[in-house]
């Protein structure tokens, strides 16, 4: 990360996290899919678990950001003792607090899914899922947080197989333990978290052997508390502002939701489809921002500022670039894909509708998120939470409400396709002109 082209350097580290990211986002259809077979109530119960699961989630996606951030600047100075440190202190910190987060979603769990909306039929079946899930989740997280330290070193290839293999395992296990094939018992949603949990099990001895062997990023022996501590402060300065912003974009979604609500069922379903063709289409602009936080934190480290101003320039264009190929694709293949998710005209005309407005801003939602992560990687986690803060409820859902007023439910694709234009501008300025560090002369 230290030499060579930055821009192909950019590249070589992002193509192999497209595919890693790739196949986390198919655990949840594969999932889907196998609970759909065991009826309606069960796979609606289990649906109402997505925007939890993904809310806890936020937590390690947070202290994995602040790891690799941290970490890459210590391995930019040269400083291994300090690189093994932070690398240890950031897996206590996670089982700490994932621990944490589990004692309380399982006491929660009835309250919560209650105000959600969920019946008493599907009750049973969310806590089957949730129990489970919890109890497990520690396991879950912690390949999250380690597979962000592989990539602090600068190896990208390594967490993209541990990704995929935690895809493959998945959905090898689902079938078995959701319908008790052979000798596994029927266990139904329970199985289909148990196979989860048990992927994710295994992705983590494997990043363990990694770190500690490969790489010998851990420490060895009982944990020195004091220093401890200090590593815990440095991450969460950065991890804290880091989950609230993940949080963020499943808040703003449910206010869309709500607001694409008062024009119906099929403006619902639309939104549905076009939210998740977007979560696809943004795959490598995510991929790229993975890659960004260490490489930028290393040079850092290092002080190679002329290297972080060029892969601003590199990233901005990727990301204009591939929008620009996601809005064609999309915007070309908007009657198939249409047809494809739905058989409702409604539901059609809409998606359509959707597609053809709303990717058009893809390369400036793609900005914005590179602004977000050169900031965490700068140490600047508050500018980071401002420009997601700006792009949601500064811009997209009031501009989205505006558009509502006046065109109805295209003012809202409308409002979003601006929010993200303008956000993405003025985020990009915004990292140029005050966060970016200054070449010394």
């Amino acid at each position: 990360m230290l030499e060579g082209m930055v821009g192909s350097t950019l590249l070589r580290l992002t193509i192999p996290m497209i595919m890693g990211i790739f196949s986390i986002l198919l655990i949840n259809v594969v999932d889907t899919i196998y609970i759909g077979q065991l009826g309606l109530i069960e796979l609606a119960g289990v649906s109402f678990t997505f925007p939890v699961v993904f809310m806890v989630m936020s937590v390690p996606f947070g202290i994995g950001i602040g790891t690799s951030a941290v970490v890459a600047r210590s391995i930019g100075k040269g400083n291994h003792s300090e690189v093994r440190r932070l690398t240890t202190d950031s897996l206590y910190l996670t089982f700490f607090v994932m621990t944490i987060v589990a004692v309380v979603g399982l006491v929660t769990i009835d309250p919560i899914f209650t105000l959600m909306g969920a019946t008493r039929e599907m009750l049973p079946f969310i806590r089957d899922y949730m129990i489970v899930w919890y109890f497990g989740v520690g396991m879950v997280a912690l390949p999250i947080v380690g597979n962000n330290a592989i990539r602090a070193t600068g190896d990208s290839k390594t967490p993209s197989f541990i990704m995929m293999s935690i895809a493959i395992i998945n959905a090898i296990l689902d079938p078995f333990l959701i319908f008790g094939i052979g000798p596994f018992p029927m266990m139904g949603v329970e199985g289909a978290a148990m196979a989860t949990v048990i992927s994710y099990f295994f992705a983590f001895v494997g990043g363990l052997w990694v770190l500690g062997k490969r790489e010998r990023m851990l420490e060895k022996g009982f944990p020195i508390w004091d220093k401890v501590f200090l590593s815990w402060r440095r991450i969460l300065y950065i991890a804290i502002p880091a989950t609230m912003s993940n949080m963020l974009a499943p808040v703003a979604s449910a206010v869309l939701t709500w607001m694409v609500a008062g024009y119906g069922a099929d403006a619902v379903a639309a939104f549905g489809i076009g939210t998740r063709l977007e979560a696809l289409a943004m795959l490598g602009v995510m991929a790229l921002t993975s890659i960004l936080t260490p490489f930028v934190a290393q040079n850092l480290g290092a002080k190679n500022i002329d290297r972080i101003q060029i892969s601003l320039v590199y990233s901005s264009k990727f990301s204009l670039l591939w929008g620009l190929a996601a809005f064609v694709i999309l915007g070309s293949a908007a009657y198939p894909l249409s047809i494809i998710f739905s058989d409702n005209e409604g539901v059609q005309s809409l998606t359509r509708a959707f597609l053809w407005i709303v990717p058009m801003s893809f390369g400036f939602f793609g900005l914005s998120m590179i602004s977000s992560a050169l900031c965490n990687a700068l140490n600047k986690p508050i500018e980071s939470f401002s420009i997601q803060i700006l792009r949601l409820f500064v811009l997209v859902l009031p501009l989205g409400l505006i558009g509502s007023w006046s065109f109805g439910v295209l003012g809202i694709f409308g409002g979003i396709f601006l929010g993200n234009v303008i956000s993405g501008i003025v985020g990009i300025l915004w990292v140029k002109v005050r966060v970016l560090p200054k070449t010394e002369k």
